[in-house]
């Protein structure tokens, strides 16, 4: 098997500004920096065969949701690239849904969007609306929607939809039990046809059920990546010690490691 995707040395900064101003200065001035830089990711490099499902795991600010956003294309990376074998598909909550529009008309737009014909649409649209168990509601606006009817609808769409890669961002953690089993019992059926996955979610049950690589993001850059099982124990571990912090630790433990991510990425490092 192939490469699917190739992460390679790929950074996300964004520019934290105190004062309006600064934003403002920053745009006209450009031969002065104003604001703080913030990497929400640093130098992350790796590959995914073709596939295979990867979760992502890290605490909350750990960057999996932006890696998530730079896989699927929905926003660019500083530096670094990106390289899909395929299409890709992100399903988050409110991913590509208009508020203003029906669920109904979501599907249309979304479709007409990838390519699809009105006659393909027509043929796809009931069997999409019955998976996502939305039928009384479809023609109301998305705005009017709870966390977990959107998040049914974004994954209805996309797995019939077909993507070469699929990338799930804690998804499955708004809905109720029961679609929930039945999304995962969707990707198993992806995972049998070799559909290559990445799944985002806090769920250390269904990582080890579904997942066959994990990618341990923290704080913006690769901790770990390797076999589900060897990582997860490990991350299990420091998750237990964690939470175990007070606050204050914990703000020392953000701090330090970040110094300690700053001085390690000084240069390109490349895990593979």
């Amino acid at each position: 098997m192939g490469n699917s995707v190739e992460v390679k040395n790929v950074s996300k900064r964004y520019k934290l500004y105190k004062k309006k101003s600064e934003r403002l200065f920053d745009l006209l001035v450009p031969y002065k920096d104003y604001g703080e830089n913030f990497y929400a990711l640093q130098n992350v490099s790796f590959t995914v065969e073709e596939g295979s499902i990867v979760g992502l795991v890290g605490i909350n600010g750990s960057g999996k949701s932006t890696l998530a956003n730079i896989i699927a294309g929905v926003i660019p990376s500083t530096n670094g690239h990106v390289t899909s074998n395929g299409d890709v598909a992100l399903i988050a909550v409110n991913a590509g849904l208009d508020g203003k529009l029906s669920g109904r008309e979501n599907i249309e737009l979304k479709l007409l969007m990838l390519g699809f014909s009105q006659k393909q649409i027509s043929e796809m649209e009931d069997e999409i609306i019955e998976f996502a168990e939305l039928e009384k509601f479809i023609d109301q606006p998305v705005k009017t929607y709870s966390s977990g009817m959107k998040s049914r609808l974004g994954f209805s769409i996309s797995v019939r939809v077909n993507p070469d890669i699929l990338i799930v961002d804690e998804a499955l953690s708004v809905g109720d039990k029961a679609f929930s089993e039945k999304s995962l019992d969707k990707m198993m059926e992806f995972k049998k046809k070799g559909k290559t996955m990445f799944f985002v979610s806090h769920s250390i049950a269904q990582m080890k059920k579904f997942c066959d690589q994990i990618l341990w993001l923290e704080f913006g850059v690769v901790k770990e990546y390797g076999p589900t099982k060897e990582v997860i124990a490990k991350y299990e571990t420091f998750l237990e010690e964690y939470k175990a912090l007070s606050k204050t630790d914990k703000k020392k433990y953000r701090t330090s490691a970040l110094n300690r991510q700053s001085k390690k990425n000084e240069k390109p490092v490349e895990i593979l």
